[in-house]
């Protein structure tokens, strides 16, 4: 699929109607609806169950560790190559094999939350917790089904639109489990409130039905090899070990990447135990430092456990090989020359939003209350980030991939200039809504471009382990520098305050009221200087962005000049 789609020199140019009626196509559609059934569960055993848990009396340490449920999401890469290569029996065969691990999973989703809604946390906590899991560890699961259908049901041109179908789906399903079964608990009762979530997932259960045949999948050999001979007691100790590798890595690579110490708390005695560590961890902004090395740590104990044994060809080894590597390699063949390029664009694509992560605060230095910044950015921000969604989708079928890719690197990091530009203008909420209004449009528009890139690079055979990879780690990078991102506007605040280079940027917020950037005596500054500090960190945030912005370019040009066919038509 991939080094086909990536070339677009002879793909011819569709016409604006042309690209606003592939949101209106079948795939499209069912695409809208299985984007709900992803949503929908996510939310159930994340934000809405802690509501039923605190009303029902449970402390908050306890519904703390529930949370923790949820780093299925963050480890579905490594049963991703079992949903790659697993034929369901006698559904695969009617229904093919990524509709057939869809219907298995919105099912196991629906016993789940019926399970969920028969249980009563104040008398079997363990129970509901245990279905919580259940069905987070569906979910992941289903996640990565989806993502592989979506990816090989339709050519490149349309990959934007489904994109974005997915994310319009999954922001309905979001409200919906965020606003639904409280209404519904306030009514009747929280057990009434998840029944009904459950029968909600039946809408998942007709997309699949609905969606079309599916394309032959390539023949792939078998991931445990037939042709080698077997050694049960070798290989049950091989089994093991490796196994024990993959928990541990799996633990520590969860643990850093979510950021949730309570699982390794609780395995060495609960809350209060490893202190130097819960300090270390806490810290800023060297905390982040801490929790970026035990994901990385957790990806080496992962590498360790699928590698062969040296010397040795083994039927585990074989197994692991096949799962993990091969994926990587069928990557790393085909992109030869600008795999490094690629990985690396990924990693930077989003840097210049993901170290927008003080905005909250910077709203209320501004002087906007909570009720305003709620209404702004809650309400009207997902609006205007769900218009930013469908426009990428848009250009991806009017101009093709790589140019939308270009103009979401280029367009991302300049949205932020506008933040400076809010900065000086104070509490005005129009100005506020116009910020927020460019911002999660281009925010929308260049995540959904990624999503549709990131989709472009998979293979027929390792479509879901390779999206499942490449969507689990990107986001690793810009955990780590976005920590620096308070030290940013405090370090130039105080420079700008000594009347040094940045001294000049006081003078921009010589008319705003008594109320912005009121705090700044909090850190030593002036409240001008603490103004001039976050326009230094909105032009840093734009000049990170360029780097994803040159990789692309550089891409673009390496492929054009390797040339290739153009993209593959998608089935009608």
């Amino acid at each position: 699929m991939a080094e086909q789609n990536l070339h677009e020199g002879a793909a011819p140019k569709r016409s604006t109607w042309d690209a606003l009626a592939v949101f209106f196509e079948r795939r499209t559609l069912v695409m809208l609806a299985l984007g709900f059934a992803a949503g929908l569960p996510n939310l159930l055993v994340f934000d809405t169950l802690s509501a039923w848990l605190r009303t029902s009396g449970v402390s908050l340490q306890v519904i703390g560790f529930f949370a923790l449920a949820t780093l299925s999401y963050s480890l579905k890469f490594l049963w991703a190559p079992l949903v790659d290569r697993t034929a369901i029996p006698g559904l695969s065969a009617l229904f093919g094999h990524r509709r057939s691990w869809m219907l298995v999973c919105q099912g196991a989703i629906i016993v789940g939350l019926w399970m969920i809604s028969g249980a009563n946390p104040t008398v079997n906590l363990g129970l509901v917790a245990l279905f919580a899991v259940f069905v987070a560890f569906t979910s992941a699961t289903q996640d990565i089904v989806i993502d592989a259908w979506r990816i090989e049901a339709v050519g490149q041109e349309r990959q934007g639109a489904m994109a974005a179908a997915y994310q319009w789906g999954y922001r309905i399903a979001i409200l919906t489990a965020g606003v639904a079964p409280l209404f519904i608990a306030s009514r009747a009762n929280w057990g009434i409130a998840y029944a009904t979530m459950a029968v909600l997932m039946g809408v998942g259960i007709l997309a699949v039905l609905l969606a079309p045949k599916e394309k032959a999948r390539p023949d792939m050999p078998p991931l445990m090899p037939a042709d080698m001979p077997k050694k049960p007691a070798e290989e049950a100790l091989e089994w093991a070990g490796r196994l024990l590798l993959l928990l541990l890595g799996a633990l520590l690579f969860g643990t850093g990447f979510t950021a949730q110490l309570s699982l390794l708390q609780a395995l060495f005695g609960g809350e209060g135990s490893l202190p130097a560590l819960n300090e270390a961890w806490d810290a800023r902004p060297l905390g982040v430092f801490v929790q970026v090395g035990f994901a990385l740590a957790g990806l080496a104990l992962i590498v360790a456990a699928v590698l062969p044994l040296p010397g040795r060809s083994t039927r585990p080894g074989v197994y692991f090989v096949r799962s993990y590597w091969h994926p990587i390699k069928d990557f790393l063949v085909r992109f030869s020359g600008t795999a490094g390029l690629i990985l690396a664009m990924i990693c930077a694509y989003r840097l210049s939003d993901f170290v927008l992560n003080i905005m909250n605060p910077f709203y209320l230095d501004v002087g906007f209350s909570l009720e305003r910044i709620a209404e702004v950015r809650k309400v009207f921000g997902v609006i205007m980030l769900s218009v930013g969604v469908g426009l990428a989708g848009w250009s991806v079928a009017r101009f093709g991939l790589m140019k939308s890719l270009i103009v979401g690197a280029l367009a991302g990091p300049i949205s932020n200039i506008v933040f400076a530009w809010l900065a000086f203008q104070g509490p005005d909420w129009e100005a506020f809504a116009v910020a927020i209004a460019i911002d999660n449009t281009t925010a929308g528009y260049s995540g959904t471009v990624l999503i549709a890139y990131m989709s472009s690079l998979t293979s027929a055979g390792f479509t879901a382990t390779q999206y499942a990879l490449f969507s689990s780690l990107y986001a690793l990078p810009g955990k780590l520098i976005a920590a620096q991102s308070g030290a940013i506007v405090e370090a130039a605040a105080r420079s700008a305050d000594s009347g040094g280079l940045l001294g000049g940027l006081r003078g921009l917020f010589s008319n705003l009221p008594a109320n912005s950037f009121a705090r700044a005596a909090d850190i030593g500054v002036a409240p001008a200087a603490l103004g001039a500090g976050y326009i230094v960190f909105f032009a840093y945030s734009c000049l990170i962005g360029v780097i994803a912005l040159v990789l692309a370019v550089m891409i673009a040009r390496k492929q054009k000049a390797q040339g290739g066919p153009a993209p593959e038509p998608a089935p009608a």
